[in-house]
């Protein structure tokens, strides 16, 4: 939940790329240390998981980049629209027309992330691009999520994301050696992005996972609800970070947003 403050640490003196290539590559190694993620996968299933893994790799690429641009509170706002696309693109995928309840809830939240970025985007043209990566970037997560569904289901969230990460690793490593080659080493920030890939990246990845194989995408969503509140009370701590008036409304309608598109059938 405090992964926005945690990359806004790391870009103190390590290069997007970098941060990228470590948190995946040591989320993979903390699965791997765990033998039931070390599960066998049917062949039949290795492309949905590479593609899985290729999926992670856009929004692990956007954060950081829009994180340059934009503050960890307004970076958290933002994921809070994962839960909206989850829902949209769930009803995309399983070819049904979604419940009266769940399009209110979708054109509540991006109502609510319309007002949050048009409010940061006044500021300037270098947040208004940051808006964009990070709602970029939500969308994917909205597309992972939905793809991590059914191969949660049979074998598990440990054995799917080590796969799914390895392949990401694999994929971003000369983009994150030459990040770290451009990169300055300093404490603070490399116990942010350790921390990064340890917990919030190799541990709540799973966790999430676990949940929306459990109770689908929309649903599953629930836990997003919390990042946007802690991420904006840290940024306001640890950063100094500002709310504006507009981002407080757009923060309510985007979770309402949510819980109207992940509210359970009666």
């Amino acid at each position: 939940m405090f992964s926005t403050l945690l990359v806004d640490l790391s870009l103190e003196s390590l290069a997007p790329p970098a941060i990228t290539w470590v948190r995946l590559a040591l989320g993979f190694l903390v699965l791997a240390a765990f033998p039931v993620a070390r599960r066998p996968v049917e062949s039949s299933d290795r492309r949905r998981v590479l593609l899985l893994g290729l999926t992670w790799i856009v929004p692990f690429v956007l954060v950081p980049a829009a994180q340059q641009h934009i503050d960890s509170a307004l970076a958290g706002m933002l994921i809070g629209l994962v839960p909206i696309f989850s829902a949209s693109i769930a009803a995309v995928m399983m070819r049904s027309l979604p419940r009266l309840h769940q399009v209110a809830g979708i054109a509540v939240g991006f109502a609510g992330g319309i007002v949050i970025g048009v409010a940061a985007a006044g500021v300037s043209s270098a947040a208004a691009w940051g808006v964009l990566l990070m709602v970029l970037a939500a969308l994917f997560y909205g597309v992972a999520l939905n793809l991590a569904v059914p191969l949660q289901q049979r074998y598990g969230a440990p054995a799917v994301m080590m796969r799914a990460m390895g392949v990401a690793a694999v994929a971003t490593t000369p983009f994150g050696l030459f990040g770290l080659a451009g990169s300055q080493w300093s404490t603070g920030p490399v116990v942010a992005v350790a921390t990064l890939g340890v917990i919030n990246t190799g541990a709540a990845f799973v966790i999430m996972t676990a949940l929306v194989g459990r109770v689908g995408a929309a649903r599953g969503g629930v836990a997003v609800y919390f990042i946007p509140i802690v991420a904006i009370i840290l940024g306001m701590i640890f950063r100094s970070e500002v709310l504006l008036p507009a981002q407080s409304l757009g923060i309510g309608l985007v979770l309402l947003g949510a819980f109207l598109a992940g509210r359970r059938e009666s």
